[in-house]
């Protein structure tokens, strides 16, 4: 038995990895605690999470694209209330001059009727 570990037929006896505090001494170890197996199910787990942030992303987009449709359509309707807004303004805006300068003749022939009311009113208190 001297010569066993040099026989080419005869298996070496390696000692496992795990310290023996891994896993109680005695009992099996699970087939689903193999760390070829949970490499490929987490691998797995992670291309389906992979896969439903892809169609998460997606749909976020998606409703993004809504929302900026929306957005720019809004704006455009905006853009064309404000034309129409400008272009009553210029209509107007003459008028309000015009209405300034009938205004200013008005103070002044009320205040010219003032004038000569109250010198009438004098006058005739004076009589």
């Amino acid at each position: 038995m001297a010569n066993a570990g040099n026989n080419p037929r005869q298996p070496l006896s390696v000692p496992s990895r795990r310290a023996s505090a891994d896993w109680p001494t005695g009992l099996p170890r699970p087939p689903f605690m193999d760390k070829s197996t949970t490499a490929f199910w987490l691998t797995l787990m992670g291309t389906a999470c992979w896969a439903v942030c892809f169609w998460w992303m997606y749909r976020i987009s998606q409703k993004q694209n809504r929302l900026l449709d929306r957005l720019t359509e809004q704006g455009r309707r905006i853009e064309k209330l404000s034309k129409v807004e400008h272009d009553l303004i210029k209509e107007v805006h003459p008028q309000v001059g015009e209405i300034k300068e009938g205004l200013d003749e008005m103070i002044a022939a009320v205040k010219e009727n003032t004038e000569s009311n109250n010198n009438s009113a004098a006058a005739n208190r004076k009589k």
